[in-house]
């Protein structure tokens, strides 16, 4: 298979993937109110999976070197649908607890490997394009993800939940016969004992020391925050709909394909320009800025109208900032560090989903509204911490 298409295959699996690993997402409000559980569980169930997310990415992306992405992404997949099951038949919060950590073991690994395998497999020339390929996505079919899984719940909610097992399983299994091995170590070369060290996490942690520097601290702060100031808008976002507007499963999903309309012309333009004709430094500061200002029109938002206009302006604004993050953290990090790199990345990431998830379940019970205005003012810290890091790297001069 010539190298366009392979990656051209790859992608459109990724899409595949990306769209079932959203379809309950629609309804699992309406799972947490039929199960008569507290409101917080949108926020607790969510993080229970970002934790171990967080906790496995920098062990993926160390041991991408070993199995290879696409070993990784077969494993994962299948694992993360068989996680899906476990959690449509779950019928109490310590039950949906478990499960979600379960899926986090797996959802953490796909996508590494989904950053891994561009990094280790694209030309030099194609990576930041690449790169913004996945990021544009992943959020524009998870949006899509959501429409579909939206009008599957108002047939039955488990069926969404099965649906999304067969499709991520199948996923998986296109994706070990799409790509091409990138492991840059034989695992018959590696001993048992060598392997279950690399396989602990806390030491994948301890080995970012290797490449932490200022500028790296300053774009990882930006990282987790931005995705703080995201999950808390979308969880509360789509719980206000369900609990505070009445609406059902199909009207989040339709909210959410207009979001994906949104992203994916704002990321084939703005965010294409943005990384090829600006500093993508200064414009990290604009980007963030421009999605506080969008939340700040939630909060003050009186009517449905407005409400709708401004979050899908803090959606798009989030889908742009992404692939311009991915690509600036690929783009500084050593060549023999990129795997590690990535996976922190993406733990860094779920780490900010995590703290932005457990804010809006718990603050929520507050305010309805007071998630809009947490994410304000997170989504403001992370346009400091992005003039932080210009700031760094001027005084570095680079």
């Amino acid at each position: 298979m010539k190298y366009k298409t392979r990656f051209a295959a790859f992608f459109a699996v990724m899409t595949v993937f990306n769209l079932a690993a959203n379809f309950a997402h629609p309804v699992t409000p309406t799972v947490i109110q039929s199960l008569n559980l507290h409101d917080y569980m949108f926020g607790v169930a969510l993080a229970a999976m970002l934790f171990t997310n967080f906790l496995m990415s920098p062990f993926w992306g160390k041991i991408n070197n070993y199995v290879s992405s696409r070993v990784s992404l077969l494993v994962c997949c299948c694992g993360y649908g068989i996680a899906q099951v476990w959690f449509a038949c779950s019928a109490t919060e310590p039950e949906i607890i478990l499960a979600r950590m379960f899926a986090g073991l797996f959802t953490g690994g796909a996508f590494v490997s989904f950053l891994t395998y561009v990094v280790n497999k694209s030309r030099p020339q194609d990576q930041g394009k690449y790169l913004t390929v996945t990021a544009t996505v992943q959020s524009v079919a998870g949006a899509f993800g959501y429409m579909i899984g939206g009008f599957l719940g108002e047939i039955s909610v488990f069926a969404a939940f099965l649906f999304q097992a067969v499709t991520l399983a199948a996923a998986g299994i296109l994706f070990y016969f799409i790509c091409e091995p990138d492991g840059e170590t034989d695992l018959r070369e590696v001993s048992v004992r060598q392997l279950a060290a690399e396989a602990n996490p806390f030491r994948a942690f301890s080995d970012s020391r290797t490449f932490m520097s200022a500028s790296f601290a300053m774009l990882f702060a930006v990282n987790v925050l931005i995705n703080f100031g995201n999950t808390a808008f979308d969880q509360a976002f789509n719980y206000y709909l369900k609990d505070v507007l009445g609406m059902t499963s199909s009207y989040n999903g339709l909210i959410k394909a207009a979001v994906g309309f949104i992203s994916f012309f704002s990321n084939m333009t703005l965010c294409i320009w943005i990384i090829n004709k600006t500093d993508t430094k200064r414009s990290m500061v604009g980007l963030t800025a421009a999605c506080a200002a969008a939340a700040l029109g939630t909060v003050v938002s009186s009517d449905v109208g407005r409400l709708m206009g401004f979050s899908v302006l803090v959606y798009a604004g989030y889908s742009v900032s992404v692939p311009v993050l991915q690509n600036t953290v690929a783009n500084q990090a050593d060549m023999g560090q990129k795997n590690l790199v990535m996976g922190f990345f993406n733990a860094t990431k779920s780490l900010g989903s995590i703290a932005g998830s457990m804010t809006a379940g718990f603050i929520y019970s507050v305010h309805t509204k007071l998630p809009f205005a947490c994410t304000f003012v997170i989504y403001g810290l992370g346009m400091a911490a992005a003039a932080g890091y210009l700031r760094c790297t001027q005084r570095q001069g680079q």
